[in-house]
């Protein structure tokens, strides 16, 4: 089931959702999923925490109390930043 959209988002940068796999972001008209996988920082992160980002300079994401930062270039072509988190053992 999918619930409709009411109204538009008045932010430049909204989580729009959360579930078990990971967290959709909506910045300034486009919609992005980030996978729990790829992107392990949020997934045990308190909610208050990942709802709290910032849009700096346009294409920056920033999370302060996670202290984590990403481009949305990386977001929009993931093939172009092959460098991602691998746990240490």
């Amino acid at each position: 089931m999918k619930s409709s959209t009411l109204g538009k988002s008045t932010s430049a940068i909204e989580v729009v959702g959360i579930s078990k796999h990971g967290l959709w972001l909506h910045v300034r008209g486009e919609e992005y999923f980030l996978s729990f996988k790829v992107y392990p920082w949020f997934k045990d992160a308190k909610i208050a925490s990942v709802l709290k980002v910032k849009l700096v300079h346009r294409e920056h994401l920033y999370w302060p109390d996670l202290d984590v930062d990403l481009e949305l270039e990386s977001l929009r072509r993931p093939e172009k930043y092959p460098l991602t988190y691998r746990p240490t053992a």
